[in-house]
């Protein structure tokens, strides 16, 4: 049973990772995420704007969503950080646990697109 905010965000299949523009302005997007202890890890391509916008502020606000980022929960403060390599390879792995083949296809595509390093991961932690 899903008692804290932590476990009641990690029990779902998508995240709504809510970032801030330079004016103050929110920016939601969904996102695959997984538990890694006591905080959340997400995978994205490195080079994206939201990755952009968490470098320079990385206070967040993450809740609950389907797959095209409509909100399923109320959102909570968090705070997010550009993962080192090791961290994202860790994330990689929990994630194909998490989302099975789909996970592999999603992996693949990017791998040719992108390569290894064309994407990171995010770690975020709640307020």
């Amino acid at each position: 049973m899903a008692d804290t905010p932590l476990d009641r965000l990690a029990a779902g299949k998508y995240l709504l990772i809510t970032s801030y523009r330079k004016d103050g302005s929110g920016v939601p997007t969904p996102v695959w995420m997984v538990r890694d202890g006591d905080s959340l890890g997400v995978w994205t391509v490195a080079d994206s704007w939201k990755v952009k916008r968490i470098r320079r502020r990385p206070d967040v606000l993450v809740g609950p969503c389907d797959v095209r980022g409509n909100p399923t929960g109320e959102a909570v403060p968090a705070t997010a950080a550009v993962a080192d390599a090791a961290t994202t390879e860790h994330y990689r792995r929990l994630l194909a646990r998490k989302y099975g083949l789909l996970w592999w296809v999603t992996l693949l595509g990017s791998r040719l697109r992108r390569g290894k390093h064309g994407t990171v991961g995010l770690t975020v932690r709640l307020a």
